[in-house]
């Protein structure tokens, strides 16, 4: 099974090198007073809170919602309504959804819209405690004009009314209230597929909207014009992408932010992958705080009853109980707390983990190595077939189709893939250094000690898959005993945990990283190596480039005195996200590594937020040539 069609990363947060040369439900963990305050401070004001429509502005705590449709007018037979628009993907009623500029906290967000013929933008942003939007048609081939369609209501079954009265739409909580006004010519109420009231005006030039007071269509631009940020900087495309990304979540009540809104809409409402959702994490740091916190506590909080985060989890306290996904958290937040510093932080997530630190070694350790799996005794979800198979093991490395597991020799008894995985092993070397480092800080000298026994022993056994005449370290099919030749970005990850000597450092980079035959060239790093049979199929992992390994093995030769090829898998790395967000605002879940695009085949989401990892690895090397040059360099 592929689940839509994949699971799978893992975030380094940002700066992180720099500051430091079942019950079906979620494992309850109190929160901290601190963290509290952290998720009371996001869920505030208004913004795109809404996962299924990003022409809708929210209001928290309170739940109002205004949202922005489109009625297409027909003497005929071909009227229509568009209510609901996400971002990413394909389908949308029809509809193309352009992202534009979104700031972190909802201050200003800006959409552009393409459907039956219309075009239009609809801008939005704060007004003190108000929200106003301004929608403009840029383009029309009806010849008729549309009509906006300005409705409002409470969500989430949270208290409280909407009503029509004088001209106005009028919302009223437990607590507070609020008017709504639209500017325009009105039009007479239709038979639109909407339960709540609404107001239709005709679409002919720009439309205002805005709460608390009424306000002019000047008053509104002026506005506008003051909250809109800069859009020319890579930190403000992450937080662009981070922006529409982020929603709130009525079950847990908390903000977090998920993949993308496609994917959430198509869970029910949101789903968090494992190292996915630590990768925003760090795409978070870049502008602050309290979000990167959130994204890490609340993957944490998914953790299960048997001690690890697992694959997935989505609404109604389904996850994947039977397998997990590389470790990476303790590296996360490791980073996160030398960026900002707060000790509660690291006491808040050491418990889980340390739990799924030991998970590992206690259920994917195999005559010493780690290996895949897929538990056969985990509590069985009815829609997850892939649990107890191999491709249950598959997707616990977050490669759910990669041609390095073509095969694989897999003991259904013990659920277990019988591989030693080298890039496994280096991404777990790194989580139990990271997390040593957090025991230390948190003065645990018994786990410390613990954890570093427990690198020791696995970096020993990475030691045992080098391969001197290749020149790399490779997987071993513990079967047979021989090694296995293919080769992708995960052979490099030992270089990630230093688990590497600085020359075997020198010879991977040298005669694998940088050799056009392999790795190298106009689009890096394919997801397998070029000379494999399988580079040509293109498809997810079987060649593709995504963000999270480049990242990886970014962040692994920062370790290494390898100044050059850091410096070009930077500037390669930018270019490839610029090529399509520049121009169509798209940042893919991944990319084609022979032309570049992301917008070649339908399983790639156009709005998936770890493709801004591309533009992060920029950043990060941005800031890494400013600290070498010290004063002079500023």
């Amino acid at each position: 099974m592929r689940l839509h069609p994949r699971l799978h990363v893992f975030a380094l947060p940002v700066l992180a090198a720099a500051l430091f040369p079942c019950a079906a439900t979620a494992q309850e963990y109190p929160r901290s007073r601190e963290y509290a305050e952290v998720q009371h401070a996001l869920a505030r004001g208004w913004n795109t809170w809404d996962v299924y429509n990003v022409t809708e502005q929210v209001l928290l705590p309170e739940a109002f919602a205004i949202r922005v449709g489109l009625e297409q007018e027909s003497a005929l037979n071909a009227a229509a309504f568009l209510p609901d628009l996400c971002i990413g993907g394909l389908g949308n009623n029809g509809a193309d959804v352009m992202a534009g500029p979104h700031t972190w906290n909802g201050s200003y967000s800006e959409v552009r819209v393409a459907w039956k013929g219309h075009v239009f933008v609809l801008q939005s942003a704060h007004d003190g405690r108000d929200v106003v939007m301004l929608a403009t048609p840029v383009e029309s081939k009806s010849k008729l004009p549309a009509t906006l369609v300005v409705s409002a209501g409470i969500l989430w079954q949270r208290p409280g009314s909407a009503s029509v009265e004088d001209g106005h739409l009028r919302l009223r909580g437990e607590r507070a209230g609020t008017s709504v006004y639209v500017t325009g010519r009105a039009r007479s109420p239709a038979a639109l597929p909407l339960v709540g009231p609404y107001l239709a005006v005709t679409f002919d030039g720009p439309i205002g909207i805005s709460s608390g007071r009424e306000r002019t269509l000047g008053e509104i631009r002026g506005v506008l014009t003051r909250e809109k940020p800069a859009t020319d900087s890579v930190r403000g495309s992450i937080e662009t992408v981070m922006g529409w990304d982020t929603i709130y979540d009525p079950s847990s009540s908390r903000v977090i932010s998920p993949v993308s809104r496609m994917w959430s809409a198509g869970w029910g409402g949101y789903v968090l992958f494992d190292w996915d959702t630590f990768f925003a994490a760090s795409l978070a740091a870049t502008g602050g705080r309290d979000l990167a916190y959130a994204n890490a506590v609340e993957v944490l909080n998914e953790e299960t009853t048997d001690g690890f985060v697992p694959n997935y989890a989505r609404p109604g306290g389904w996850k994947s109980f039977d397998r997990s996904e590389p470790p990476v958290g303790a590296i996360t937040v490791l980073g996160l707390y030398g960026q900002f510093h707060d000790v509660w932080f690291l006491r808040d997530t050491f418990e889980p983990l340390m739990r799924w630190n030991r998970w590992w070694d206690r259920r994917r350790n195999l005559g010493g190595y780690l290996v895949l799996g897929s538990d056969p005794d985990a509590r069985a979800n009815p829609d997850d077939p892939a649990a107890d198979t191999l491709q249950g093991a598959k997707y616990e490395s977050g490669l759910d189709n990669s041609p390095m597991y073509d095969n694989a020799p897999f003991d259904k008894a013990t659920g277990k893939i019988h591989i030693a995985d080298v890039g496994l092993m280096g991404l777990y070397v790194a989580d139990c250094n990271a997390l040593a480092d957090i025991a230390a800080v948190l003065g645990r000298r018994a786990d410390e000690a613990e954890l570093r026994t427990r690198s020791g022993l696995y970096t020993a056994k990475l030691q045992t898959l080098w391969d001197e005449k290749s020149g790399i370290f490779l997987n071993r099919n513990l079967d047979t005993g021989a090694p296995m030749t293919r080769l992708s970005p995960n052979n490099f990850y030992p270089m990630l945990a230093g688990a590497a000597t600085p020359r075997q450092a020198q010879r991977m980079v040298n005669e694998h990283l940088l050799n056009p035959a392999e790795f190298w060239g106009e689009w890096v790093i394919p997801s397998i190596s070029r000379s494999d049979p399988a580079f040509k199929d293109q498809d997810y992992w079987r060649g593709r480039i995504w963000g999270p390994m480049n990242y990886l093995v970014y962040l692994g030769l920062r370790n290494y005195d390898v100044p050059g090829a850091r410096r070009e898998l930077a500037e390669k790395s930018l270019r490839l996200f610029n090529n399509e967000w520049l121009e169509k605002g798209h940042v893919h879940e991944n990319y084609n590594a022979i032309t570049g695009s992301g917008d070649d085949v339908t399983s790639s989401d156009r709005f998936y937020h770890w493709g801004a990892l591309l533009g992060l690895i920029g950043t990060l090397e941005r800031a890494r040539a400013v600290s070498d040059a010290g004063p002079a360099g500023r």
